[in-house]
């Protein structure tokens, strides 16, 4: 890497970071014996031929011991708590069946994937009813990326989030092969879920009793669904593929003495140039894959990693294999399409806080449709966080069906980590960021602020993907047929469901 530029802030506004809301809540170092950090297993196709992958993911009950005493009952896809890995190979299509083994409805938001919309993406408009199941089929046709799969049943994505229905999965691609990265799963390649939860005296997830409408935090770290975990570092260079899967919670992240790091991948893909850090900061749903060299260190030595000051993970140090690989200045090509022209830039208003969230002044409506683009074009998006500079609060805004460009942040240049493709950007307190999006897929989909109980609690709007020479009809869910399910599930009237977020 001939750029040896290397950052050391975390680039957001300070006043708007998290710490400062009046409902913040400090993680907290466990006291509990130290456990191996859970790596989740690969999920097994049913079967894979050349040309095709076949799933089943299945949404499930389950339980884990997290703390000492009673197991603490969870949500997981295919296993109790998070899920297994899923992989996706560029140029294949995917079949895959969703089962509900839950006992209410959920969806399955496919979060990053460029598919059609608005049922194979999976919002809210693709629910599966308990003891149901679906299928969905597409082809992957992006590049090679760290993806999340999670629920998404409006106004309930907090709750079952919270519960455990999330996690990753990686697209595969011939361009990131022949890159110089670590890429043993499990070995030097581990993905990182970054949550934080709270738990009652009987060791349970306790949703209303945490909930705050700004967005639920918890003081217990769990990474991986692990507490008070450590990673036995057995190669010199291990790539971490870091995803903010929380609720509400910013990670701002740093080693002990400041150990370098190099950020390789955003959102979307790996970014056209490597970045080097000492701190990073990840908003809501935004990933960041990273390497991390322990080449300075011994056997015996122990590296943490650390949000704010609260340590969250450890990396004890074993014998490795000595290298000496450097990373090329210009890692792959990222697509930059012109702006179509004749086009009107699209406006984007996020606003409020609490119970007030709203976007372009309007609460989420699922039979509405907010907004347009043809398929084809590439357009501008104009995202604007309302909240004073002062008081307010940074809002992460995610767009299904795309990956996007980083334009400008306030008519300046995005952040260094902003060049590659990003499905989730996060905008401060009375700044205007300009977004270059296309689709390549037809269908409804949502646009949102990801602190999830915002996204609920009606900070959402959702916008067609059109093409004037097909035409399309699409059947939107409606909150009472979404209402009524939830109350028979819970077997309670519908006056007397208590989910938060339901009368937005």
């Amino acid at each position: 890497m001939a750029n040896d530029k290397v950052y050391t802030d975390y680039f957001f506004d300070e006043p708007a970071f998290n710490t400062h809301d009046g409902g913040f809540i400090q993680l907290e170092e466990q006291n509990v014996p130290e456990q191996p950090l859970k790596v989740p297993e690969v999920l097994a196709p049913d079967k894979e031929t050349d040309t095709d992958m076949y799933y089943t993911v299945i949404a499930q009950e389950g339980e884990v011991q997290f703390l000492p005493g009673q197991k603490t009952k969870t949500w997981g896809y295919n296993t109790d708590y998070l899920g297994k890995t899923i992989i996706f190979k560029q140029g294949k299509m995917i079949h895959i069946t969703l089962k509900n083994e839950l006992p209410e409805l959920t969806t399955f938001h496919w979060h990053g994937l460029n598919v059609p919309g608005p049922y194979t993406d999976g919002g809210c408009h693709a629910p599966v009813y308990p003891g149901e199941s679906s299928e969905i089929v597409f082809k992957c046709d992006q590049p090679a990326a760290t993806l999340w799969l999670h629920a998404h049943p409006c106004p309930s994505t907090a709750e079952h989030v919270w519960k455990g229905l999330a996690t990753g999965v990686v697209v595969k691609d011939d361009i990131e092969a022949k890159l110089p990265f670590p890429r043993n799963y499990g070995v030097d390649d581990i993905p990182v879920i970054l949550q934080d939860r709270s738990f009652d005296e009987n060791n349970q997830l306790d949703y209303l009793a945490d909930y705050d409408p700004d967005g639920v935090q918890g003081k217990v770290p769990l990474i991986n669904g692990t507490v008070n975990p450590y990673f036995d570092v057995t190669t010199q260079r291990v790539r971490l593929r870091l995803l903010d899967g929380a609720n509400r919670r910013e990670w701002r992240l740093h080693f002990s003495n400041d150990l370098e790091f190099t950020q390789i991948a955003s959102d979307g893909g790996v970014l056209p140039e490597p970045v080097k850090f000492t701190h990073l900061m990840l908003t809501c749903a935004e990933r960041a894959e990273v390497i991390v060299d322990f080449g300075d260190y011994k056997p015996g030595d122990e590296v943490t990693l650390y949000c704010d000051d609260i340590a969250i993970l450890k990396f004890k140090i074993h014998e490795f294999a000595r290298e000496n690989v450097t990373l090329p200045d210009h890692l792959v090509d990222i697509p930059d399409p012109e702006v179509t022209p004749g086009t009107t830039p699209h406006q984007v208003a996020m606003s409020g806080m609490d119970e007030m969230v709203e976007l372009n002044g309007k609460k989420f409506d699922m039979q509405r449709i907010d907004d347009k683009q043809k398929l084809g074009n590439v357009e501008l998006w104009k995202i604007v966080n309302t909240n004073d500079k002062e008081s307010g609060m940074i809002h992460p805004y995610h767009m299904h069906g795309t990956q996007f460009r980083v334009i400008s942040r306030n008519g300046h240049a995005p952040y260094p980590n902003e060049n590659g493709l990003k499905d989730t950007v996060s905008v401060n307190p009375g700044e205007v960021v300009v977004l270059k999006v296309w689709f390549e897929h037809l269908g409804v989909f949502m646009n949102h602020c990801h602190i999830i109980e915002h996204e609920d609690g009606g900070m959402m709007a959702q916008f067609e993907v059109y093409d004037p020479d097909r035409p399309q009809t699409y059947k939107l869910m409606d909150m009472d047929t979404l209402m009524n399910a939830f109350a028979e599930e819970r077997g309670v009237k519908r006056e007397d469901l208590n989910i938060p977020g339901m009368d937005m």
